[in-house]
């Protein structure tokens, strides 16, 4: 297990920004750096009727808690509805995806074990990626599989 040494503290105005494959603001909150690879922790700011394609993880297991908004998860074969006040933990290895349902956006606040998926957000808004090819690219070095990492 990965051991970090000191408090992870994250002020506000002080986080980081990205953005998600679809769009959404994301604040980053601790990366794998932070705390030796423990874990991430971010928040998704969705707008309405948004959220990531079916996609795999390979590496990390996620738990969401979801702050404003209702989402609908898709993990494996199952489908589910969390409204506001749920937290989801997804496993690796299980093709998943989730979206905001309603008018409404939604916020969810997220943690990945081990670390390191949150880099994600960052590369996306540091590159600049504008396509979904670009996108791909990251996403295949951070170990995602989906239809787009698979056709590079």
């Amino acid at each position: 297990m990965s051991q970090f040494d000191k408090a992870v503290v994250s002020l506000p105005d002080s986080e980081c920004f990205g953005r998600a494959p679809f769009g959404a603001r994301v604040v980053i909150h601790a990366t794998a750096a932070d705390t030796n690879g423990a874990f991430g922790m971010w928040e998704t700011f969705t707008p309405p009727g948004r959220g990531p394609e079916p996609h795999t993880h390979t590496r990390e297991t996620e738990v969401f808690r979801v702050i404003k908004g209702t989402y609908r998860f898709r993990c494996g074969g199952d489908e589910f509805d969390a409204p506001a006040g749920t937290v989801v933990t997804l496993p690796p290895f299980v093709e998943h995806s989730w979206k905001t349902i309603g008018d409404e956006p939604g916020q969810m606040f997220a943690i990945v074990t081990p670390g390191g998926f949150e880099q994600l957000f960052i590369d996306i808004e540091v590159a600049n990626a504008d396509t979904p090819e670009k996108i791909a690219a990251i996403e295949a070095r951070l170990g995602i599989v989906n239809e787009a990492t698979m056709a590079l």
